[in-house]
C-alpha cells in the first residue's frame, strides 16, 4: 500500500503568463485540457505514484511473498489520495493567490466559469471517497495498520499545501517526500503483500519484523521523486517567493536547487552499489545503472535550463526517469534471491 504525497503543479502551456503581478490573458483552455493536462497531469502523477509500488513488488517477488491483488488495490488507493493532494494544492493556489499568474490557464478558467473552486472541492472529496472504498479489502488483509497508513497518507497529501501546517510553505517538502516515497510507500507495499500470505503473522507483528531491505531499497526512488518536486521549485521560484514559501530554491537560490537535484540523482545511482554487499541482494540490483545515460541527460538539461519554459517539460522527464529506475531496480530485486 504505497503512500504518495502530492507532487506540486502542472506546467504552464505555451505562452504562459508574465512574472508575478498580473494575470495572463489569452484563450481559455478546454475542459478536458484543464482536468487532464493541468490537474490530473498523468505524465507527472502516475509515474511518481507507481515507482515506489514497483520497488515494493520487486522485493516481494524476490522474497517469495508477492501478491498482486493487495499491491494493485493499494496502488489505486494511494494514487487517488495523491490526486486529492494535487487538487488541494491547486485549490489553495487559486483561493489564496487568485491574482498570481502561476498557472494562467487555471486562472482564466476560473474567470470564465469553466472551473470552480467548489468543483475542485468536489473532486477532492470524490478522490478520497474512492480511496476509502479500497479500505475494506486492505483492512481484511492487513488489519488496523492499514487504517493508520491510510490516515498518514491522506494527512501528508492534503497538508502539502493545505491546512494550517502546510509543510511546503515551511520548506519541509524535501525530507517529507524522500521519507514517504522512499521508505513508507515501499515498505507498506511489501508489507501488505506479505500480510496476504497464508499463515502470515499478525499484521502488526509482521510490520515490526520487516527485513531491513524493505525500509532501505526505496531510497533511490525517494530521491528521484523528490527531484521531480525540486524541478518544479526551480520553475516556480518567482511565484513561490511571492507566495512566501521557503523552498530551498527561494531561500538559497537556483544554484542550490540544481546542486540538490544533482546530488539526489547521483545518490539514486550510487545506492544500488551498496545494496549488493550491505543487504546481500546480489549483482542484479545494479540493473538501474543501465538508465544512467538517461539520468545524465536529464540532469544536464536541468543544470542548463534557465527559463521557466525550458524547465517545464523537465519534471515529467524526471518522473519518467524515476519510473524507469524503479522498474529496473524492481527487476533486479526480483532476480536477486
Amino acid at each position: 500500500m504505497g503512500t504518495s504525497p502530492v507532487i506540486p503543479h502542472a506546467p504552464d502551456g505555451p505562452g504562459a503568463g508574465p512574472a508575478p503581478g498580473g494575470v495572463a490573458r489569452g484563450p481559455s483552455a478546454s475542459t478536458r485540457t484543464i482536468w487532464v493536462d493541468l490537474l490530473l497531469y498523468p505524465t507527472h502523477t502516475l509515474p511518481t505514484a507507481m515507482a515506489p509500488v514497483l520497488v515494493g513488488v520487486g522485493l516481494a517477488v524476490g522474497d517469495g511473498v508477492f501478491a498482486w491483488a493487495p499491491a494493485l488495490v493499494g496502488f489505486l488507493g494511494s494514487w487517488l489520495i495523491h490526486l486529492a493532494g494535487v487538487f488541494t494544492d491547486n485549490h489553495e493556489l487559486l483561493r489564496l493567490h487568485p491574482g498570481l499568474p502561476e498557472h494562467p490557464e487555471l486562472t482564466r478558467a476560473i474567470d470564465a466559469g469553466t472551473l470552480r473552486l467548489s468543483t475542485l472541492r468536489l473532486a477532492i472529496a470524490a478522490c478520497l471517497g474512492l480511496a476509502i472504498l479500497t479500505a475494506p479489502y486492505l483492512y481484511a488483509v492487513g488489519g488496523w495498520p492499514v487504517l493508520a497508513l491510510g490516515a498518514l497518507g491522506i494527512s501528508v497529501s492534503l497538508s502539502y499545501n493545505g491546512g494550517p501546517f502546510a509543510y511546503v510553505r515551511r520548506g519541509l517538502a524535501d525530507p517529507v517526500f524522500t521519507l514517504m516515497f522512499g521508505v513508507v510507500a515501499v515498505a507498506a507495499t511489501y508489507w501488505i503483500q506479505a500480510a496476504a500470505q497464508p499463515g502470515a503473522p499478525e499484521p502488526w507483528t509482521l510490520l515490526r519484523a520487516l527485513p531491513p531491505s524493505a525500509w532501505l531499497v526505496g531510497l533511490p526512488c525517494g530521491a528521484l521523486v523528490t527531484s521531480v518536486m525540486l524541478i518544479d521549485d526551480l520553475r516556480d521560484i518567482e511565484f513561490d517567493s511571492a507566495k512566501g514559501w521557503r523552498t530551498g530554491a527561494v531561500r538559497f537560490g537556483p544554484a542550490f536547487g540544481r546542486t540538490e537535484i544533482t546530488l539526489l540523482v547521483a545518490f539514486a545511482y550510487l545506492a544500488p552499489l551498496a545494496f549488493w554487499p550491505a543487504l546481500g541482494l546480489g549483482p542484479w540490483t545494479l540493473l538501474p545503472l543501465a538508465s544512467a545515460p538517461l539520468a545524465w541527460r536529464v540532469v544536464g538539461a536541468v543544470r542548463g535550463a534557465g527559463a521557466r519554459a525550458a524547465l517545464a517539460p523537465l519534471s515529467p522527464r524526471m518522473a519518467g526517469l524515476a519510473l524507469i529506475h524503479s522498474a529496473l531496480l524492481a527487476a533486479g530485486l526480483a532476480l536477486a534471491r
